[in-house]
């Protein structure tokens, strides 16, 4: 989805992100594992915006959806080596329902800025599993998770796919698509940025941490590495 040269780019400039680094936050697994994620709702100048808004993903959104979509937020997914801690089983709309969506019209795309494999704690989700319908959702660790009843009966009913990636590679998954990730227990980190977006007929229906409908500006794809060669000059 991203070049070499783009994503070199994205990822030089996250790890040098002294901003990003003051927003970390760090959510605990079911073990007591840490993992850490920094998130933001607006889309100051920069390649995070530019890839936000490029056409490559803003359009393909917009497609499986059939709607204009809208930015909801970014974050930036870190598990360094050894310490990474795991990502619960759940859906990302069984809690984005509570700030206010009556739909799951909601997408995000994955972009690995490191390789991501079953070693380092890629993604697992299981296939088609977005049909089932919005999962009831509760606090295990700090983190939201699906019913675990539940999850162990859709475990025997869908495949279930290792999404390991090359650097650049992107993943698109649904709101109510059940996805986890495993503890980084090898010597290599596991970085990704995830943008998600919801659909403009899905404007929640009361105000949020996460934004309500702001019609987004689409870039050219060309703008990923215009931003990011300027934000390194700088």
């Amino acid at each position: 989805l991203f070049s070499g040269e783009e994503v070199d780019l994205l990822r030089n400039i996250a790890r040098a992100d002294r901003e990003l680094a003051s927003q970390v936050a760090r959510r605990k697994d079911a073990t007591g594992g840490e993992a850490a994620l920094a998130l933001r709702n607006d889309l100051p100048p920069g390649i995070y915006s530019a890839v936000v808004r490029s056409r490559r993903i803003v359009e393909t959104m917009e497609r499986l959806l059939g709607d204009e979509v809208y930015h909801y937020h970014h974050k930036v997914n870190m598990k360094e080596p050894y310490v990474g801690g795991a990502w619960e089983w759940h859906q990302d709309y069984g809690y984005w329902y509570q700030n206010g969506c009556f739909f799951p019209d909601m997408l995000s795309a994955m972009i690995a800025l490191d390789p991501s494999t079953r070693a380092n704690g890629c993604m697992q989700v299981l296939r088609g599993s977005h049909k089932l319908g919005r999962v009831e959702h509760r606090l295990t660790g700090d983190q939201t998770g699906a019913d675990y009843e539940r999850v162990a009966w859709a475990k025997e009913q869908f495949e279930l796919v290792y999404c390991e990636m090359d650097p650049g590679d992107g993943f698109f998954f649904h709101g109510n698509t059940l996805h986890a990730s495993a503890p980084n227990d090898s010597d290599f980190p596991r970085w990704v940025l995830i943008t998600a977006y919801n659909a403009k007929h899905n404007n929640p229906y009361k105000e949020h941490h996460h934004p309500r409908y702001t019609p987004l500006v689409k870039v050219d794809d060309s703008a990923v590495r215009e931003a990011g060669t300027r934000q390194l000059d700088t």
